[in-house]
């Protein structure tokens, strides 16, 4: 029953919700920010709610802590994304070098040329001081970026794409070397390099991936995975 106008409805659970998924995404997007400039040790959590425009004591409504908060952050970013990724090689029926350089270039598009690369910056020079935070960004990126090249690579073998590989690993490193070089490169010595443009760092990748592609692929193929004549 109403008992008169100055009555205040209840916010309904939908609502509020959708609030919290606002606020959450708030506080992910103004961490992301200042742990790409400043890092985590020196990033406090007054500095992410201020960016964020919320009150000292509101991301601990949402969060254990600022290691809470890196994690959210690594999974909105990093880990949504390498999950659409294994999607599309779940669902891919084609040249294995054509997904590789599609993968490769991809990842260096969305994340690699963005903030998003002071992410693989941040854990490379945090690892030894936050062993757990370093242990998850380990089982939950890299563990999972390298099963999911290992297939590809593999299924090129199985298909006669690829040439035999004595060492899988190896060749991943060749694949995933340059990408993560150059991630870190621009987070870090890129103002001091002249040619490290965002077109001409995506050609030097290109150059790379040529290279290292050019190498497996199996005799009687070519580039692209199409038998030669």
């Amino acid at each position: 029953m109403n008992t008169g106008s100055g009555s205040m409805e209840a916010p309904s659970p939908r609502r509020w919700q959708r609030r919290k998924d606002e606020r959450t995404g708030e506080i992910i997007e103004a961490a992301l920010g200042l742990f790409c400039e400043k890092g985590f040790s020196a990033t406090k959590l007054d500095d992410i709610a201020r960016a964020a425009g919320v009150t000292k004591g509101t991301p601990y409504l949402y969060f254990d802590g600022k290691e809470a908060i890196l994690k959210a952050v690594v999974r909105a970013t990093l880990i949504d994304r390498l999950g659409e990724i294994e999607a599309e090689c779940r669902d891919y029926r084609g040249s294995r070098t054509v997904l590789i350089r599609r993968l490769m270039l991809k990842w260096w598009d969305e994340v690699g040329s963005t903030e998003l690369a002071g992410l693989c910056k941040l854990m490379v020079a945090e690892a030894a001081n936050f062993p757990e935070l370093a242990r998850f960004y380990h089982d939950e990126v890299i563990v999972r970026s390298r099963a999911l090249m290992r297939a590809v690579l593999l299924d090129g073998v199985r298909e006669g794409e690829f040439r035999p590989m004595p060492d899988t690993d190896a060749v991943i490193d060749a694949l995933q070397a340059p990408l993560l070089m150059n991630m870190i490169w621009q987070h870090s010595f890129a103002r001091f390099d002249e040619s490290a443009t965002g077109s001409y760092t995506k050609q030097r990748l290109e150059t790379t991936l040529d290279l290292v592609l050019a190498a497996l692929t199996a005799a009687g193929t070519t580039r692209q995975g199409n038998p030669t004549t």
